[in-house]
């Protein structure tokens, strides 16, 4: 009698009869967490070097950029403007926030999870962050459920493409079992939350099983994506706290995880959809295991911490270089003109002052004549705060920070 092969097992994560037993390969991670723990402290020691008003300075900015990257993944374009008052007012910068309070709402959710990692997560807290969200009831022009779990019959679908030619990637689990669902997940993380510098669980590896459990359950009507984001942020703020208890858990939001993952958004969804789609697994298996996705994570995280580097290594170069101009006793004029080389960084950073600059520029900018700035130009070459490129009409002056390359010289 011919031996019947076992039965393939498809079926979304949460039907798997192990769920919600997550699972990776710790021994063949290995590799990929001693890189993402060298490039963490490599990124820890520039921060830690640079002083403590330029640290807070690049994460003022990176939380700008973190925020502005956690909504635009689900496609959300936020006002700049209103997102920086946002910021300064959580920093004690500025003595009001933004008027958008959509806006405001999530900087309050991202400064919680990281100010606030130690105390432990409930439901109550995680619905009170889904409401920040949502402040007016409404998702755009929808009206939605805030404040509490989504209680609709219909089937919590993630879907792509046109009407009537639409894709179902995922579907999560029906809203009866979200409580009990969310219970769990919560235990977990408090469970295996670092106390005392004793982990059960490496830091990262735990971040991303949270943010995989949390957008499996998909708990919400709306605002999951950036929920479950900031679970793993703060699964990181704890980690970080476990390794150092004098370590400032706000400094996570230098590692840039939303950033990364706007970057390579496709990426993202197609490692969350894999680990979510479960193929050819037995019914029988007593765990399911997620490695591929936490190692997509882990590679995430390693690039999100190299990425910051450079940007803090950028700063620092800025403040050398200030430094120098004042020392060179510069006039208005030419600092105006030199602050806005440094803002546009370089093309290492993926900046660059567009065609460099030219005399004709530094009129337009300082409204000074042609004579003038030949002359303030002239000086800057001089005190070696200006280098140039080019003869002639194609004539171009970068800003003299040693290792930054400069846009070509096109006018």
């Amino acid at each position: 009698m011919p031996v019947t092969a076992p039965p393939k097992f498809s079926c979304y994560i949460w039907q798997h009869p192990a769920w919600p037993q997550l699972t990776f390969d710790a021994m063949a991670l290995t590799s990929a967490l001693e890189q993402a723990r060298l490039e963490q402290g490599r990124l820890l020691g520039l921060l830690g070097a640079i002083g403590l008003d330029q640290a807070n300075a690049i994460q003022r900015e990176l939380w700008v950029q973190e925020a502005q990257a956690t909504a635009a993944i689900e496609g959300e374009q936020l006002n700049v403007e209103s997102l920086r008052s946002s910021v300064a007012h959580r920093l004690k910068l500025a003595n009001e926030p933004g008027p958008d309070r959509s806006v405001d709402g999530l900087v309050q959710m991202m400064e919680d999870a990281l100010a606030n990692h130690g105390t432990s997560m409930d439901l109550d807290r995680l619905c009170r962050w889904q409401s920040a969200l949502f402040p007016g009831g409404t998702s755009g022009i929808t009206r939605i459920v805030v404040g509490r779990f989504r209680d609709h019959a219909d089937a919590m679908q993630i879907v792509s493409g046109t009407l009537g030619r639409e894709v179902v990637h995922y579907e999560a689990p029906p809203s009866a079992q979200v409580p009990a669902e969310m219970t769990s997940l919560l235990a977990w993380f408090e469970n295996t939350r670092p106390v005392a510098g004793v982990t059960t669980l490496n830091g990262i590896a735990r971040a991303a099983l949270v943010h995989l459990w949390f957008e499996s359950i998909h708990p919400f009507e709306d605002g999951n994506g950036r929920l479950g984001r900031a679970l793993a942020d703060m699964a990181l703020a704890q980690d970080m706290h476990a390794q150092d208890s004098q370590a400032n858990s706000a400094l996570v939001r230098v590692y840039g995880m939303a950033h990364q993952m706007l970057k390579h958004r496709a990426a993202y969804y197609d490692a969350l959809n894999q680990a979510q789609r479960l193929r050819d697994a037995l019914p029988t298996t007593s765990t399911i295991d997620v490695t591929p996705w936490v190692r997509w994570f882990i590679q995430t995280f390693t690039s999100a911490c190299t990425a910051s580097q450079a940007i803090v290594r950028d700063a620092t170069d800025k403040a050398h270089f200030r430094i120098r101009a004042t020392q060179c006793h510069i006039n208005p004029r030419q600092s105006k003109v030199l602050e806005r080389l440094l803002e546009a960084g370089h093309v290492g950073s993926g900046g660059g002052f567009l065609g460099g600059m030219s005399s004709d520029k530094y009129c337009k900018i300082t409204g000074t004549s042609k004579a003038t700035a030949t002359r303030d130009l002239t000086d800057l070459l001089a005190k070696g705060l200006l280098r140039v490129e080019g003869m002639g009409k194609a004539t171009r002056y970068a800003v003299n920070v040693p290792g930054w390359a400069q846009p070509s010289a096109k006018s």
